[in-house]
């Protein structure tokens, strides 16, 4: 699955040539690079003869590019609250650690598995590059005690962290959505933050009909609930809905076809922990 990673480094490099790109990574070119995908200054990957699959492609990029400004935004912010720790769940090619400026004593940890922690470690001592933070890998399956794993690399539940799972919660089954949330909860003093990426309503039948075996979008299998509010609610999270539209709209990259239906909860969610109550 890590491919995919490689993949989303791919559409970051050709977000960072942009003039007026809404974020720059430098790393995410070498990412790409390292994994196969040749250099963006080609444009972009040749798009599918299929319209209808280029459309797909193009949407999925856009969609990466907006996400990312999201969670950098909200990052920003918790960071400015005062929270010094950050863990990056399913961390694959996120060079936040070295692109973000980070205040004074932060900890920011990469829990992944040790395949594309690997990969990535060549490819930074390759670059010679440098953290911002203190950045501290964490190589776990997160369907086993990633929490645990998380403890002994020195993550401190008692004090606020902000938790970000970007781009994985779709490809994790209903019950395995719901246990990693629980686990993140348990691990959240009051004040902690979230940033979530949740599949949105349609976007598995819309893609997943005739994904590529083996592709990204044939690996999807779960979407978000109809309230996704009032579901981490239930999860002891304060959260806000965010549409792409209206993101995308609030970041100068308005979307020009009009709303296919009646624009249901969105897929981006920033959320706050209020109390401890687990």
């Amino acid at each position: 699955m890590w491919a995919t990673a490689v993949g989303v480094a791919r559409v970051r490099a050709v977000e960072t040539e942009r003039e007026n790109a809404l974020f720059r990574d430098p790393l995410a070119q070498a990412f790409a690079t390292a994994g196969g995908l040749g250099p963006s200054s080609s444009s972009s990957p040749p798009l599918p003869d299929d319209e209808a699959a280029r459309r797909r492609r193009l949407g999925v990029a856009f969609s990466i590019v907006i996400r990312t400004k999201f969670l950098d935004d909200l990052l920003k912010q918790a960071s400015a609250s005062g929270v010094r720790q950050v863990v990056l769940l399913g961390a694959g090619m996120d060079s936040r650690a070295f692109r973000m400026d980070w205040p004074e004593g932060t900890r920011l940890f990469e829990v992944d598995t040790a395949a594309p922690l690997d990969f990535k470690a060549s490819v930074l001592r390759q670059e010679r590059s440098v953290a911002r933070c203190e950045r501290i890998t964490v190589a776990v399956d997160l369907r086993d005690d990633w929490p645990g794993a998380l403890a002994a690399a020195g993550h401190d539940p008692a004090v606020p962290t902000v938790w970000i799972a970007e781009g994985l919660l779709i490809y994790l089954p209903e019950d395995a959505v719901e246990l990693l949330l629980a686990r993140i909860g348990a691990q959240s003093a009051a004040g902690s933050r979230m940033g979530l990426t949740l599949g949105s309503r349609g976007v598995i039948e819309r893609f997943g009909a005739d994904a590529v075996p083996g592709s990204a979008a044939s690996m999807w299998v779960s979407e978000m609930p109809d309230d996704p509010v009032g579901w981490l609610a239930g999860h002891g999270w304060e959260a806000d809905s965010h549409t792409l539209r209206e993101r995308a709209a609030a970041y100068g990259r308005p979307i020009s076809t009009p709303p296919q239906r009646e624009e249901r909860p969105g897929g981006l969610i920033s959320a706050v922990r209020r109390s401890c109550a687990h």
